[in-house]
């Protein structure tokens, strides 16, 4: 090859050096667009994990059963019966909140600066290229003067005015609304700390159950670890003690069975002894739950064998004489008028005589109840004494009177024998903080975001050959457009209107 033609061979065109790898890892993960991404796919997991009965809730193990094997290997290997818990749903909950962080980074500077730098001047090309705008004369004694009505006009339609003289040409800029341009990432930290609250709940708690039997006192509680239909529990020690003082059941039909259908509430009334903070009292209510020291009591079930939280018992003196009546709390104690005294010992729904002699019942429900008392005249030994609920013949040997009365319980107040609470562990108070806090506060952030705008005026005044002066109006919202739009006229027509009254 020639030298001439070396000198007019052209040489290859620049290629511009693309982004390092990490500037686009960063581009990526920052996009919004993935950020929807994986916000929807949260969604599906989680209405996934709706739809599917977990594992750790009350009724799975005949969901289970009812499942077909594919089924079951299917959701088990993909852990869909327990999908909050996963690998999958952990990292996602990770990356979508990374996603948002960088986001934030990357766009919070440009929406701050709407707050902190305002364009408050304008040029008329600039004015005219808005979507909404119109060109106005007006009459007014001076540039200063029409200035101060056009500002007037703009806090009467509830914008914030100010007026800036820069390059010969006054600017009258009127604003309202204008935090609401970082509603978004208030939007974006509700979500932060719902996801935040969320994970550290999952990580740290773990879910429990007690058994509260009146006059019982435990210091344990046994922690359930779920194998799909197979439910472990281990006794875990509690840093307090709580007795049992009380449990009630509000019935629909007081007549009627102490089943679920029949109830209107549960009560479980605790002694909390704390050697930390002391004695408390506390009640446990089917709508009310008890929160303590990071452990929260939901009512879950009964156990539903008939007893009785309060009994009537009616007094028939051997010797002859008014029957008096008395009324006895479960495990209380009363005193008759001569000293005697009475103790609530046993409520048995359906009495019989089981071995050895033993007073027992044959089932849960309500067929002969009775109560088992222990009375003790003064100066003797106590006697144990059956109070039935059915009238018996005056001859029957269990009828005989006793420490010189006749007992029949004539009247007794329902109950179940125990309660089973359910309890969950939050030592951080991760799911109150992602409910109440990110919860409730990504509604009202959502509310601030679509229910409000960031809506700007600009007015720019130039005086014209014939004395007058020409308004170049021009606005945008940032939401609610058609809204903005009648707002705009308004202040366009009152611009002209008051011109006119000068």
């Amino acid at each position: 090859m020639s030298v001439v033609e070396d000198a007019i061979e052209p040489k290859p065109a620049f290629k511009p050096k693309s982004a390092p790898i990490v500037n686009r890892i960063l581009d990526f993960l920052s996009s919004v667009r993935f950020g929807v991404v994986l916000l929807c796919v949260m969604v599906v997991l989680s209405i996934i994990g709706m739809v599917v009965l977990q594992q750790n809730v009350q009724g799975f193990d005949s969901y289970y059963v009812s499942l077909t094997p594919a089924e079951r290997n299917v959701f088990g290997a993909l852990g869909i019966f327990d999908i909050y818990h996963t690998w999958y749903f952990n990292v996602l909950l990770l990356v979508l909140s990374l996603n948002i962080v960088l986001a934030s980074i990357d766009h919070f500077p440009a929406a701050w600066s709407y707050i902190v730098r305002p364009k408050t001047t304008a040029t008329k090309p600039w004015l005219l290229a808005r979507n909404v705008h119109e060109e106005i004369k007006i009459e007014a004694a001076s540039e200063a003067d029409a200035a101060t009505k056009i500002a007037e006009i703009l806090k009467e339609n509830g914008l914030k005015a100010t007026t800036t003289v820069k390059g010969g040409i006054t600017t009258v800029f009127g604003e309202s609304g204008k935090w609401n341009r970082i509603g978004a990432y208030i939007v974006h930290v509700a979500l932060l700390t719902l996801f935040l609250g969320h994970f550290v709940a999952l990580q740290t708690g773990f879910d429990a159950d007690v058994r509260m039997t009146p006059g019982e006192r435990t210091d344990e509680i046994q922690m359930i670890q779920f194998d799909l239909d197979k439910k472990e529990k281990f006794n875990v020690k509690l840093p307090f003690t709580m007795e049992c003082t009380d449990i009630q059941q509000t019935l629909i039909d007081a007549k009627g069975s102490i089943d679920v259908n029949n109830t209107m509430d549960w009560r479980t009334q605790l002694l909390i002894d704390d050697p930390q903070y002391g004695r408390m009292t506390a009640d446990v209510a089917l709508n009310a739950p008890l929160n303590y020291r990071g452990y929260r009591f939901f009512q879950a079930q009964t156990i539903p064998v008939g007893s009785a939280r309060k009994i009537k018992v009616d007094l028939t003196p051997a010797g002859g004489g008014a029957a008096t009546t008395i009324e006895i709390d479960r495990n209380g104690t009363t005193q008759l008028a001569d000293g005697t005294t009475v103790k609530f010992d046993q409520f048995l729904a359906d009495f019989t005589i089981g071995p050895g002699g033993k007073p027992d019942t044959k089932s849960g429900e309500y067929n002969n109840p009775a109560a088992v008392l222990t009375v003790t005249p003064p100066g003797a030994e106590s006697v144990r004494v059956f109070a039935f609920s059915e009238k018996l013949p005056d001859n029957a040997p269990i009828n005989a009177a006793k420490a010189g009365y006749k007992w029949r319980m004539s009247g007794y107040e329902k109950s179940p024998l125990a309660h089973i609470l359910s309890i969950k562990y939050d030592p951080f108070h991760g799911a109150f903080i992602a409910w109440y806090f990110g919860g409730f506060g990504l509604i009202f952030a959502l509310m601030f975001v679509f229910f409000f705008a960031h809506k700007r005026v600009w007015a720019a005044i130039t005086p014209t050959e014939d004395g007058k002066y020409e308004v170049v109006l021009a606005g945008e919202a940032n939401r609610n457009q058609f809204g903005f739009e009648d707002k705009f006229k308004k202040i366009a027509a009152a611009i002209g209107d008051r011109a006119i009254e000068q």
